[in-house]
């Protein structure tokens, strides 16, 4: 047996199904392993786009997908998906092959340090250097990437060993390990702890992230303990979806207001991260109390002191704290319940106002309104990103599933898109058949990964991508002003600046697909309705929107910066 077929089949002995990647030498063998052995192999254009995938392949599934990639090069265009997946807690093996062993420190051809190059980005870094060891490190990579936080691992992978053989007989086996970690729950009174300190709040809220949705039984247990509680309660980006956008109490219009005023706020598998501004002043009231779920103690006391850490699986852990609130619940008449509805109403109306306007070019809200209504009552898988495209995107459509949107996350990555989609298309396909993947992009975020179209097309997958062309990052010139400017382009041009009316449309044709640039409601309405239609190939709706399109007024500033 060779070292391509023993690694591919140690992989699949541990739950592994599907393998991304960009193959070359040495590792073209290892990827017609993986589909001799039954396994799913996706070959994308660019290493980074692999990665995304494979993680993306990762949190859907809850089990490890595998990015493959060439040495040297091929690793290091890899490093900033692994790096994504880890911030991201999202579970992915990357096998990268290396130059052949013996030809260590002379130069060999694409030779690179990728084991400590890879290291700062990942969970678990090794090389393989003999065939006998493959299925010990190809266990401890799995448990690495899924226990405990999920994150990235590499495996290195020399091109002696991918071609050297040996006698199956001398191989050892080695039993896969459960995919679900070992669960943990809090101590007894620990819960005891979190609900005096919820009963006695005057101003209580809960924050859902992302942990949630990873929880084996996340998102049943919080819609439960949300049900007896009768707690307020808003989502993270990451977290949308665990308990859906129209159950009752959801204050996520009003979430300004609602962390800067409350006084016991529960953290559930979210983190007092830069997203929720470290818990600090004035974005959170100094004497706000902090109860914390989670399954790192190290996340506990976090900028701000934790009162009640409650150390386990948030699923197990939310039904304790159903059981202990049995007769409790929150008066949903009192002033701090009213103050949330009415500025949750007054948010809405403004949004409501923007998303009313017709005038053209359309406005981001405007734009996002046939979109949201042509997700009604359908099950729509989201891929978000962009700039003001995603964080309009988070309030104009909704998400009443778990794991039914992906976004940048926590790391903020630009260029997720269409590795996501393709992923998710993939997952849908198989285990989904009824859910359609719609990615919603602005134009600077297209432009990382648009190739991967192509890769979308050549396995004729019903992807619909919607690119929100405002001209630029952030915001872009009108195609007139753009001509007006006479002189070097590299001085006049501004840094935020891309083509204008750039035809994404057509791209998508010529890479196997369909499209359509649009500039009205009826017209994103009707591309929309054609989109669905296609069952085996791409398609994009390219809206020319305003230049000059924008968020709502924000009292704060969206990042929390240090004050000089």
């Amino acid at each position: 047996m060779d070292g391509a077929t023993i690694i591919v089949k140690a992989l699949k002995n541990q739950g592994v199904e599907y393998f991304f990647g960009v193959v070359g030498f040495p590792i073209i063998e290892v990827g017609m392993a993986a589909q001799a052995q039954g396994m799913k192999f996706v070959a994308c254009r660019n290493e980074q786009a692999a990665c995304y995938a494979a993680q993306a392949m990762g949190y859907l599934t809850r089990k490890p997908a595998v990015c493959l990639v060439v040495s040297g090069p091929g690793l290091l265009h890899t490093i900033g998906g692994l790096a994504n997946a880890t911030v991201n807690c999202w579970p992915v093996i990357c096998i990268g092959g290396s130059s052949d062993k013996d030809q260590d420190g002379r130069g060999g051809f694409q030779e690179w340090a990728q084991v400590e190059s890879a290291r700062n980005a990942c969970k678990y870094a090794a090389q393989i250097s003999t065939l006998q060891s493959i299925p010990w490190i190809v266990q401890k990579a799995v448990r690495s990437a899924m226990y405990g936080r999920p994150g990235a691992v590499y495996l290195d992978l020399p091109g002696n060993i991918v071609m050297a053989t040996c006698n199956e007989s001398t191989i050892p086996e080695v039993a896969p390990i459960p995919l679900t970690a070992p669960v943990t729950i809090p101590p007894p009174s620990f819960i005891v702890d979190a609900i005096s300190m919820l009963k006695a709040a005057k101003r209580p809220l809960v924050i859902i992230g992302k942990g949630a949705a990873w929880s084996e039984r996340g998102s049943l247990m919080t819609e439960r303990f949300l049900t007896r509680s009768r707690l307020p309660w808003l989502p993270t980006p990451g977290g949308k979806g665990v308990v859906s956008d129209v159950y009752p109490n959801n204050v996520n219009a009003a979430r300004s207001f609602a962390l800067r005023n409350a006084d016991v706020i529960f953290l559930v598998g979210a983190r007092l991260n830069w997203m929720l501004h470290y818990g600090l002043p004035p974005r959170f009231n100094k004497d706000c109390k902090i109860i914390q779920v989670d399954l790192c103690p190290e996340e506990f006391h976090q900028s701000v002191k934790t009162s009640v850490g409650l150390l386990g699986d948030i699923g197990e852990t939310l039904e304790l704290l159903s059981r202990e609130c049995a007769d409790w619940t929150f008066d949903g008449k009192c002033e701090w319940m009213r103050s949330l509805v009415d500025n949750a109403g007054k948010n809405r109306r403004t949004v409501e106002s923007m998303a009313s306007d017709n005038q053209t070019p359309l406005n981001y809200f405007a734009a996002y309104q046939p979109i949201a209504r042509w997700m009604e009552g359908k099950d729509v898988l989201v891929v978000n990103e962009g700039a003001n495209t995603m964080d309009i995107g988070r309030t104009m459509m909704q998400s009443v599933r778990p794991r039914r949107r992906l976004d940048a996350g926590t790391f903020g990555t630009m260029g997720v898109g269409a590795g996501y989609a393709l992923a998710a298309a993939i997952y849908c396909r198989d285990y989904s058949p009824q859910t359609r993947v719609l990615l919603v992009q602005g134009d600077s975020a297209f432009g990382f990964s648009g190739m991967e179209l192509e890769t979308i097309a050549r396995y004729r997958l019903p992807v619909t991508t919607v690119v929100f062309n405002n001209n630029g990052i952030y915001r872009g010139l009108r195609a007139e002003d753009q001509k007006e400017l006479d002189g070097d382009l590299t001085q006049l041009l501004p840094v935020l600046s891309l083509s204008p009316e750039c035809r994404y449309d057509k791209m998508c044709e010529a890479l196997g697909g369909r499209g359509w640039m649009v500039r009205t409601k009826d017209e994103i309405s009707n591309a929309l309705e054609k989109a669905e239609k296609e069952t085996a190939r791409p398609t994009l709706i390219n809206i020319l929107i305003a230049t000059d399109a924008d968020r709502k007024p924000q009292e704060d500033n969206w990042l929390t910066r240090s004050k000089q």
